[in-house]
């Protein structure tokens, strides 16, 4: 079996062995965290942090969540719900005024975090999605692909620019700097959107599915096909410098297991951890509101979308490209974190469920 590293109670001694699992089937590396009332019941790594298998994975190696990253945007946006900066009922153009072009003008501010603005494709040169002010103004100027709010496509890229650009225009922030002054610094959360130089010796670079390259793209296992105008995004962008150095607040979110799980408790712990508490009890449950239930014209199958977060009976999360996942469940008080550098095709890849169903048989024999 493979060598797992880190600490974990022995309740929850599926989580590590099926990190192991993992890694004994091929997988590169990986880390799984379940923090239960805000602590770490399990906390494990294993594997290596490059490809060719030279760099072992360490407690701090980070990696791209790819679209984890957005549920921490999420959050983001729901602290300013929450300090009554931010109404979800106005239109986005009361903030960001040129939004209102192109029949956007209704557009409200639950429409960008609930995937139903309309606004489900990126059309421009992945080159453009590096520079903010070309992609916010770009989206600015798009007209909705339906009336919004009548129908849900996944914002698999536009979501974090929309929500960012708001965020920014209350703010004076960009989403990363907020995200980290607001929410990752006060917890000491090792999470970032985008990563800087001084990081660069600890991030896991993405390791394509086995059987593809680097030119290999992000796509959903019933997905319709997309307009020949949408932009696709391929491993080697996604791996390279740009990308890093970048604010991608939908997919360019760094960190590991640990750090996904402790921002994540803040939703499963009603707002706050230990002595610091980032929102009140009814600012998380505005989080789990539906804002939408039936087909997702972009994944091709039924959701129940609340506000950044996918609905999953009682618990509430979302996964990322290639496999990385967080749920979260608050009856519970528990958050489940499952963080890889090593892709699988979606279809194929239910290693993410696999970690939540073993949290969840520790969690069973905690309450006995």
């Amino acid at each position: 079996m493979a060598d797992i590293r880190g600490s974990y109670d022995d309740l929850f001694m599926a989580v590590p062995n099926a990190l192991a699992a993992f890694l004994d089937e091929g997988d590169t590396g990986g880390s799984a965290a379940v923090f239960v009332d805000g602590k770490p019941v399990v906390d494990v790594w294993g594997g290596y942090a490059d490809a060719g298998r030279s760099r072992p994975w360490e407690r701090d190696t980070v990696t791209n969540v790819f679209s984890v990253t957005k549920t921490m945007t999420a959050l983001a946006a729901i602290i300013l719900v929450d300090r009554l900066e931010l109404d979800l009922d106005a239109p986005v153009a009361r903030y960001w005024p040129e939004f209102a072009a192109a029949g956007k003008d209704k557009v409200l501010v639950r429409h960008l975090l609930s995937h139903t603005a309309g606004l489900p494709d990126y059309d421009g040169p992945v080159a453009e999605i590096y520079d903010w002010p070309a992609v916010t103004a770009r989206l600015a100027a798009l007209a909705p692909q339906w009336e919004p709010g009548t129908a849900a496509g996944y914002h698999s890229l536009t979501q974090g620019f929309l929500v960012g650009e708001v965020v920014r225009r209350i703010t004076g922030r960009t989403l990363g700097t907020f995200f980290a002054e607001e929410v990752a610094g006060p917890i000491g959360a090792d999470f970032r959107i985008g990563v800087g130089p001084e990081d660069d010796h600890r991030v896991a670079l993405a390791v394509p599915p086995p059987g593809h390259d680097e030119d290999y793209t992000a796509s959903a296992p019933n997905a319709a096909p997309r307009p020949a105008s949408a932009t696709a995004l391929r491993v080697r962008d996604a791996n390279s410098m740009a990308w890093r150095r970048a604010e991608i607040p939908a997919a360019n979110g760094y960190g590991n297991a640990r750090s996904v799980a402790l921002v994540q408790s803040v939703m499963a712990c009603a707002g706050g951890i230990g002595p610091v508490r980032l929102l009140s009890p009814g600012g998380c449950e505005v989080a789990w509101e539906e804002q939408f239930a039936g087909e997702d014209r972009t994944l091709g199958m039924p959701m129940r979308w609340g506000l950044g977060y996918g609905l999953f009976g009682t618990a509430y999360g979302w996964g990322g490209w290639g496999g990385p996942v967080v749920m979260v469940d608050p009856s519970a008080r528990m958050a489940v974190a499952y963080v890889t550098s090593q892709m699988r095709e979606p279809a194929n890849d239910q290693r993410g469920l696999e970690i939540v169903s073993a949290a969840y048989e520790g969690l069973q024999g905690l309450s006995t």
